[in-house]
């Protein structure tokens, strides 16, 4: 469960501004509801370049809600000038901070006042569909992240791990075949060699949902047939905490159960070092 600020869950439960301008000077849109975060901005603009209002439309979750929800309050008032220098480390210090793992929804509230400004200044069309395919360089294909970002969010937050960047940007959070990149960028921009041999590893956020899929689409079902079932508590780095349910309580087998059953198939799938713990 993440730790959220009562200012985040205040943002979240009534966020401010929700809606469309309908005759926006400047719209702005990014994620899709694909990668899991859509965000679009729109911003009314007044002839001295004061954003007199804003509004969003959002999908994602309650760091996504509230950082677009913070972002609007931040930008009425402000000239474009002094939009342009907002940055997510703005929108996550207003709201109190965010969990680590979180910070790529102030980043995708920065993406979207930047393609807005963008659209403002006549440099792109306001999106009238799905949101357009990113610029640059497409390193992270599960969630549109292109190496242009990743770079910027290296040196702006000054991220020193792979973890860093998934946290901030995503990317490497899916199946885990861009953590090779990952690496050859997060070394050159750190001014490292790259590493030789980078074998494919899932960082913590991929391995989480993997963990989490395989248990709910295999594992569970499997349980269930023989009136059992089991329950994720928690997974920390390689170890998942379980709890099994039903007629595996007790069950004479339950831990031939866990070993020979629910830690092989995750190592199988997942790592191989997963080890699976039963609540004690």
């Amino acid at each position: 469960m993440w730790e959220y600020t009562d200012k985040v869950m205040d943002h979240f439960k009534k966020p401010r501004n929700v809606g469309k301008i309908e005759d926006a000077d400047a719209v702005g849109e990014v994620g899709s509801l694909a990668c899991g975060d859509a965000l679009r901005l729109y911003l009314k603009i007044d002839d001295n370049g004061v954003i007199t209002d804003a509004k969003f439309q959002t999908f994602g979750c309650a760091s996504a809600i509230a950082s677009s929800s913070v972002l609007t309050e931040l930008l009425k008032g402000k000239t474009v000038d002094e939009a342009r220098k907002l940055s997510n480390k703005d929108i996550a210090a207003h709201l109190g901070g965010l969990p680590k793992e979180k910070m790529h929804c102030s980043v995708m509230g920065q993406e979207a006042l930047e393609a807005a400004l963008k659209n403002y200044a006549g440099e792109t069309k306001a999106p009238a569909g799905p949101a357009p395919a990113p610029e640059g360089t497409l390193v992270c294909k599960c969630f549109g992240v292109t190496e242009e970002l990743i770079r910027r969010e290296i040196r702006e937050n000054n991220l020193k791990t792979v973890e860093d960047i998934t946290n901030f940007t995503k990317a490497g959070g899916g199946c885990g075949d861009c953590v090779p990149d990952l690496e050859r960028i997060l070394a050159e921009e750190l001014g490292k060699a790259a590493p030789s041999h980078a074998a494919k590893k899932l960082t913590n956020i991929a391995r989480m949902q993997l963990v989490t899929r395989i248990i709910e689409e295999e594992i569970r079902p499997s349980l269930r047939k023989d009136g059992g079932d089991i329950e994720l508590l928690d997974i920390d780095g390689h170890k998942v905490l379980v709890s099994l349910r039903g007629a595996c309580v007790g069950c004479p087998s339950s831990q031939l159960t866990l070993k020979d059953f629910v830690e092989k198939r995750l190592r199988e799938t997942v790592e191989p070092d997963i080890v699976v713990i039963q609540e004690s």
